[in-house]
């Protein structure tokens, strides 16, 4: 145990055998897992705003959440964390598990709008005033700097809520909450290894190897599983659990590695969710119907009415999201708020992909 916990205290080493293991024990449990989600026939049955034609095992986040954890723990134990960072995962669990029953009550009985933001809202509280997860500062952004404790409070919690429905919204292609979630993960998980925090690269890492399992079978023809709200909203939250975390670390002066403008990073890093769920918002709005109404306005749904296929219309909005995180880089020595117009200015380019002929634009990409 000795020699284990020396092996590890290489976070290089901590990242690449907590997403190994993670990816293992998701592996294990999803056939079992769609076994059993067949037989109680707890099924998603395509409907009109379906982008799928077979009835398919939902819940998936189920695997993602038990390979989450059960990793997490086991890791955290051997590495010894110190105290603060044992409340922080306690709290993260306990936000993690609420949000996991209450997607899966979702997933079997509807539940209603109302409720399910309570229950997000709770679980959001949780991590910001018990782990003290948290935006602290806006960084200069239109002159906004450190804010105060509890519009601090209010404005994270508002932010984790808000993530959760935006990767829900996105989830309605197979391989593209997923493939969103990796590169989301993987930015901030190097981050975190630069600084050589512990916790956080556990937490980047462990999801990438619970989604890389979860991945197999989403985009299996034979073994297929969807994501489902149990997935979409215990993801949505560890992404942005890590934005917030991403947020902190950067705005230390004893950090070994910053950025310039970490909020415009956060807002490149997250773009693809942003930038659909405030478009579908805008159109609902504009046709007079509730926001939060559903329909088949998302880019992905366009994207899909060009005649593109599941997998192509992943790769694409994956590339469109690493395409912003890579300007985002390059464009950081700017001022922050010059920053911020540069990174909108992008909006367009993401606003026009359903109403272009990609495959004209890229015939090479969507030749697999």
């Amino acid at each position: 145990m000795i020699y284990l916990k020396s092996l590890l205290s290489n976070l290089y080493i901590l990242a690449f055998l907590s997403g190994l293991i993670t990816f293992f024990i998701a592996n294990r449990i999803y056939p079992p897992l769609i076994w059993t989600l067949r037989h109680k026939e707890l099924m998603d049955e395509p409907d009109h705003r379906s982008t799928h034609g077979e009835i398919t095992p939902t819940m998936g986040g189920v695997g993602i959440h038990i390979s989450f954890t059960f990793t997490l723990i086991i890791f955290a134990s051997i590495i010894g964390l110190q105290s603060e960072d044992l409340i922080r995962i306690l709290a993260l669990m306990g936000a993690t598990m609420i949000l996991l029953f209450l997607g899966v009550k979702d997933d079997l009985v509807a539940v209603t709008p109302k409720k399910k933001i309570m229950g997000q809202v709770v679980a959001a509280a949780i991590v910001v005033l018990l782990a003290d997860i948290r935006l602290f500062s806006f960084e200069g952004l239109m002159g906004i700097g450190v804010l105060p404790y509890s519009v601090s409070v209010l404005f994270s919690i508002f932010v984790l809520v808000a993530m959760i429905n935006a990767f829900n919204l996105i989830d309605g292609v197979d391989g593209l909450a997923g493939g969103i979630a990796l590169v989301v993960s993987a930015t901030f998980g190097i981050f975190f290894l630069l600084n050589n925090n512990p916790l956080f690269v556990l937490v980047s890492f462990v999801l990438i190897g619970a989604i890389i399992g979860f991945l197999r079978y989403n985009l299996s023809e034979k073994n297929k599983i969807f994501m489902g709200d149990t997935g979409s909203m215990v993801v949505g939250f560890l992404l942005s659990f890590q934005a917030l975390a991403f947020l902190e670390l950067n705005a230390l002066e004893t950090s070994p590695f910053s950025v310039s403008n970490g909020p415009i990073m956060v807002l490149a890093v997250l773009s693809y969710p942003i930038m659909d769920t405030l478009r579908v918002f805008v159109l609902r709005i504009r046709d007079g119907r509730s926001p939060f109404s559903a329909d088949r306005n998302h880019i992905h749904h366009r994207l899909l009415r060009l005649g593109m296929k599941h997998k192509q219309v992943a790769l694409l909005l994956v590339f469109v999201n690493v395409f912003l995180i890579e300007f985002a880089f390059l464009t950081n020595d700017f001022l922050i708020d010059t920053q911020f117009l540069m990174v909108l200015g992008t909006v367009p380019f993401v606003f026009t992909l359903p109403f272009t002929n990609v495959r004209k634009l890229l015939p090479k990409m969507f030749a697999v």
